[in-house]
Order: structure tokens, then C-alpha cells, then sequence
């Protein structure tokens, strides 16, 4: 049976999917950058490792079980499983959070890029609900809270003459080191994804769009994308994308799509999804990341369950093995059933995974670590 086409049952409402209504979802794990350890990387920029030894106090509390007991030793393909280990952000305190919701982080290593930045570690992230924007904090350990920037958000949802749209969300940030650039990507209205350049992390320069429904046939949403340094030599390429679109190809559901790129400005895009959800037993996906590990390529996404996945899709994006749950959210705060959109990072050898936790009408930036 082709992958790509396989049946499955009727897609949710977009609202209720992006909102994770299904109670046995897995919650947004609170994570750092977590990275994979020396087997693994987390590929388009990840965190370089910081200085070895302990990583440092700060977010506290024992690791929670979850749905069925405690975490498991190990994930599927050899990766860690993650024990929650608190939030990123201390919400109560936040100056810019019009909406009481935050999503989709990514933090990235800037010690060894800038010559003065505001902390070791940049945490991006947004509200999703109008009016969003994008969000920065920083901080000097992942196992440690971060500190918002006082001038948030640093992309808002009008930047004229470019765009005017009632929200920008889903911030992923890959470090070019061609052009000793940060890249910035973004999605504003759901159908379409931009890309902004910056020399310091914090101002950005408006490129365009670089991903819209016009370029994906049969889609209705193309947002959530992230990109990664990741060279497919017979295609030219040195990154790809990956994100999620509403394919509308019966029966219509949300799947993991991509495309590729030689400079991370102009992509080539498959018009077929690279991963669907009835591998999984779901009925839509979203949030993907790319890990390396093995000597070959995964994907991992989350689905209105709450649970995290994993495929892989080997080094040539041409394979869709569903290798099933990565991981499984909290019953309780913050998770609440739902864990989403994971970006992954390393810091004194210490793995970790931040992600997004909760229902989506109230989620938070959450932090796990390796076990």
C-alpha cells in the first residue's frame, strides 16, 4: 500500500485538534533543548553542548510518571525517554502574553555565535491565538528558567509595507553558518510561512514567503514548519523542511509534508506527504522535528491524541516507517494530557526536550530530560 495514501477516519476540526480536546493526548513535555547525546543530533543548528558537568539546579521537582506509570528506560530507535523537569518560562511574570497560551519552542545555542549575547541559550516561542507574536527569552542553562526579553514580541503580526495578518506564530530559528545568519521562520495567516534574517538573534530583516498552500497542491494549511541543515545530495540540497499541511485528498486529514533547499530562502517542495497519521492510529498530525540517529534520518511529530511520534524517514526523505509513541504527556499540570511540538538540545551533556504542554485554550513551555 502506498504511504502516502493511506485511509484513515474523518479529520478533526482544525480548533479541536490545535486544542489536543482528545483526553488521552500526551501533554507538552517541559523540556531544554535537549539533545540526543553523542549518537544522536538534532539537526538544522541544535545547541552546541556546554560546559561538561552537572547540569545546573533550577527547575525543580522529581520527574512525574506518566499515563501508565513511570517513563520508560528507553524510547523506539535507541532514544532516551524524558522525564518532565519544569517550565521555561514563568508565566505569572510574563510582560507580553495576550492570550494565557504559548506554543511551539525552539532554542538554540548563541554563545558560540555571538560575541555578547543576552544568555548562552535563545528560547523562540509564540501565543498562537490573534494577535500572537514571536517571542524571545534568554538564559544560561537549559535546566534553568529563562528570562523573557523586555521588548517582546520581536515579530508582530503587522510589519508594514509586508504583511498585515491577524496572527504570526510557530517561530523556528536555524543558524546558517554560510552567512553567519539566523533564519527565521514563522507562519502568518495558517496558509503561509515567512522567513526573517538577523545578524544578533533579536532584529530581523523581512525576507518573504517561503511556503504557502499555492506551492503544495491539494492543501488547505501549510504552518508548523521547521528547517534543518541536512544535505540530500541528488537533489542538490543542503536543508530541508518539514511541516504540517491540511492534505485534502479524502479523507482529508492533517500529515507531515516537506521539501528541500540549497540556500534555507527557496524550496522545492514533494506534493506528497511524507508522513501520514494512520501509522500511528491517528487522524491528524503536526509540530515535526528532525533527529538523527543510527546513521539515518527520524522525523518527530505529535498527534491530536497528545502523544509524540516517531518515523523514520531515512537520509534521502524517501521512507516512512512508523516506529510508534516517543513519548507519552502527563495525566497532570502542566501536560494535562497533551505534549507537542518538541525541539531538542544538549547542555553539559545533559539531553533535553522542550516542548509544548497542555491544552492549547492554556499551554506553557515545559522542559524534560533525558533518563
Amino acid at each position: 500500500m502506498d504511504p502516502h495514501n493511506h485511509p484513515g477516519p474523518g479529520a478533526l476540526d482544525r480548533r479541536d485538534f490545535l486544542r489536543g480536546a482528545a483526553l488521552t493526548g500526551a501533554a507538552a513535555a517541559a523540556g531544554g533543548l535537549g539533545a540526543l547525546g553523542p549518537a544522536v543530533s538534532a539537526l538544522g543548528g541544535p545547541t552546541t553542548p556546554g560546559p561538561e558537568g552537572p547540569a545546573a539546579p533550577g527547575l525543580e521537582g522529581p520527574a512525574a510518571p506518566g499515563l501508565d506509570g513511570p517513563a520508560a528506560p528507553a524510547g523506539p530507535a535507541g532514544f532516551p525517554a524524558y522525564a518532565f523537569l519544569g517550565e521555561a518560562l514563568n508565566v505569572a511574570s510574563l510582560r507580553y502574553n495576550p492570550t494565557g497560551e504559548l506554543i511551539f519552542p525552539c532554542v538554540r545555542g548563541v554563545y558560540d555565535k555571538l560575541a555578547t549575547p543576552l544568555g548562552r541559550y535563545y528560547l523562540y516561542y509564540a501565543p498562537h491565538d490573534a494577535p500572537g507574536g514571536i517571542c524571545l527569552a534568554y538564559g544560561d542553562s537549559l535546566a534553568q528558567p529563562f528570562t523573557e526579553y523586555p521588548r517582546n514580541p520581536i515579530v508582530a503580526r503587522t510589519w508594514s509595507p509586508h504583511y498585515s495578518v491577524s496572527h504570526v506564530s510557530s517561530p523556528h530559528v536555524l543558524w546558517n553558518a554560510a552567512t553567519r545568519q539566523f533564519h527565521l521562520y514563522f507562519h502568518g495567516e495558517n496558509t503561509t510561512t515567512r522567513l526573517a534574517l538577523s545578524d544578533d538573534g533579536i532584529t530581523f530583516r523581512y525576507h518573504g514567503v517561503v511556503l504557502s498552500t499555492a506551492r503544495v497542491p491539494n492543501t488547505t494549511e501549510t504552518s508548523y514548519a521547521r528547517v534543518f541543515d541536512h544535505s540530500i545530495p541528488a537533489l542538490g540540497s543542503r536543508y530541508v523542511m518539514v511541516f504540517m499541511a491540511y492534505h485534502t485528498v479524502p479523507p482529508g486529514v492533517r500529515k507531515i509534508f516537506w521539501g528541500w533547499s540549497a540556500d534555507g530562502r527557496s524550496f522545492t517542495f514533494d506534493p506528497q506527504p511524507l508522513v501520514s497519521p494512520v501509522g500511528d492510529g491517528e487522524t491528524d498530525i503536526s509540530g515535526p522535528y528532525v533527529l538523527k540517529r543510527n546513521g539515518t534520518s527520524y522525523v518527530v511529530y505529535h498527534g491530536g491524541s497528545g502523544r509524540m511520534y516517531l518515523t523514520e524517514v531515512g537520509n534521502a526523505f524517501d521512507r516512512e516507517n512508523h516506529l510508534g509513541v516517543f513519548h507519552t504527556p502527563l495525566a497532570t499540570a502542566p501536560d494535562n494530557r497533551r505534549s507537542a511540538a518538541p525541539s531538542f538540545g544538549t547542555d553539559g551533556g545533559v539531553n533535553y526536550m522542550f516542548y509544548e504542554a497542555g491544552q492549547r485554550a492554556g499551554t506553557r513551555i515545559a522542559v524534560a530530560r533525558a533518563v
